[in-house]
């Protein structure tokens, strides 16, 4: 398991940690001091954290519930803010209440380039490239949309001298088996246009034969190529890097004997993606299965271990090939560095509505664990658990190992792309006070 090293604290953090408490302190006071002092000013504090504790135990409940429960939480999701607003304006508090508001987001602003340790955009070396002499791309042309047709990326890569092959229909296409035959041909790159799940399943075979990759963002989310650095709303710029690319190398995460470029889920979210009625009416079905999930009712129960650390029966785990900026739950953000030679790991245990409201202090006893190492096993008391690689939703048989390989993998990439921006770091309100009583910085 991986060790924190704090980065060397400035005199300007200090201060800048010191004006976060200071703004915090005054949205406290302005709210006190103008709603008449003493009991009146702290009753109007205490409604609104109830608002917001409320609001966040019937978004609970909605998920949790069934029938008329939901039906409840959702009219209290609903009533607990408007019910904030109204009580503020019937004590004529709401331009107080707006002031005091605009000093804690000033706060948390404050706080955030405190807690910043410099620049954490796109930090790995990268190296010039040769141009590829016999490219070889796999396009999904029903991906993202129809990204494929739309920026008509077929012609445009045959125009640079690379041999496409277009995926024709579901199940009638091995894309290993495809990739393979052309190493086989002699392929001196291999690329994909289209979803994460395929990115993996090709940068596995390119990095066994440590051939260079390229990632051409034409999926629907396409987080591998988010965290690239590359241009998302035009994949054809991702073209560029077979006439004019550079290269860096990165970390590869494998699950038994498949590869994973973004994540492994295993849990609630996995079981759900399971269902054969998912991908026909996915918010349906999420809010059907998702009740049974958090009660436990339903999959089986896993164990995930990570170092020295074992952590009993939570209900959604997240395995992620590099670890994810720390205000992202749900391995949706951005990842600041995929050359760590770690995994991240991120288990949920959220079985009632104080543990969900607890989340908002991001607990570190039950309810949220973060940790670092270079292999998790999730075992569990089914013989097999479904397990969503990448966004692809698959059987396992248990154990499940999760191990990386740390700079396995070529990526090939344009020389000109948007880059990555710096992560925004979570507000940590220990680790803020930390920095703000620190000496000799």
């Amino acid at each position: 398991m991986s060790v924190t090293v704090e980065p060397a604290v400035t005199g300007a953090q200090v201060w800048l940690a010191r004006g976060a408490f200071a703004l915090a302190l005054a949205a406290a006071v302005v709210l006190v001091a103008f709603a008449g002092g003493g009991g009146r000013g702290l009753a109007m504090v205490a409604v609104g954290v109830a608002g917001v504790v409320f609001f966040v135990a019937g978004a609970y409940w909605v998920l949790a519930g069934r029938g008329v429960s939901r039906a409840l939480a959702v009219v209290l999701t609903v009533l607990a803010p408007v019910a904030v607003l109204v009580l503020y304006i019937r004590a004529d508090l709401l331009w107080v209440a707006v002031v005091s508001l605009g000093l804690f987001a000033l706060s948390i602003a404050t706080a955030r380039v405190a807690l910043a340790a410099g620049d954490v955009g796109e930090r790995t070396d990268t190296y010039d490239a040769e141009p590829a002499t016999r490219p070889f791309l796999i396009m999904n042309p029903r991906s993202g949309g129809g990204k494929v047709t739309t920026f008509g990326l077929k012609a445009k890569a045959e125009a640079m001298g690379a041999e496409v092959a277009l995926l024709d229909g579901p199940g009638t296409v091995d894309v290993a088996v495809l990739a393979r035959e052309a190493v086989a041909r002699g392929a001196d790159l291999l690329g994909v246009a289209g979803g994460d799940g395929t990115q993996a399943l090709v940068a596995g075979i390119a990095a066994e034969h440590d051939l260079p990759f390229l990632v051409v963002s034409a999926g629907t989310r396409n987080h591998f190529a988010l965290d690239l650095g590359l241009d998302r709303e035009d994949p054809a710029t991702c073209l560029k890097g077979l006439t004019d690319g550079v290269e860096m190398r990165v970390d590869l995460g494998r699950i038994g004997d498949r590869t994973f470029v973004n994540n492994a889920s295993f849990g609630a979210y996995a079981e759900i993606v399971q269902s054969p009625e998912y991908r026909d009416d996915k918010t349906r079905t999420t809010l059907r299965l998702l009740p049974d999930e958090l009660a436990g009712h339903r999959g089986a129960r896993l164990t995930a271990r990570i170092g020295d650390v074992t952590i009993e029966g939570p209900q959604a785990i997240l395995v992620s090939n590099d670890p994810y900026g720390s205000t992202d739950l749900a391995g949706l953000g951005r990842r600041a560095r995929l050359d760590l030679g770690v995994l991240g790991l991120v288990a949920i245990s959220v079985a009632n509505a104080r543990q969900a409201v607890g989340l908002l202090r991001r607990s570190r006893e039950r309810g949220l664990l973060r940790l670092t190492g270079a292999e998790v096993i999730v075992d569990s008391d089914a013989a097999e658990i479904p397990v969503g690689i990448d966004g692809e939703a698959i059987l396992m048989p248990t154990p499940v190992r999760c191990t990386t390989v740390p700079r396995a993998l070529r990526v090939r990439l344009p020389r000109e792309r948007p880059g990555v921006p710096p992560a925004k770091p979570a507000v940590d309100w220990v680790r803020l006070r930390r920095l703000a009583f620190a000496r000799n910085p």
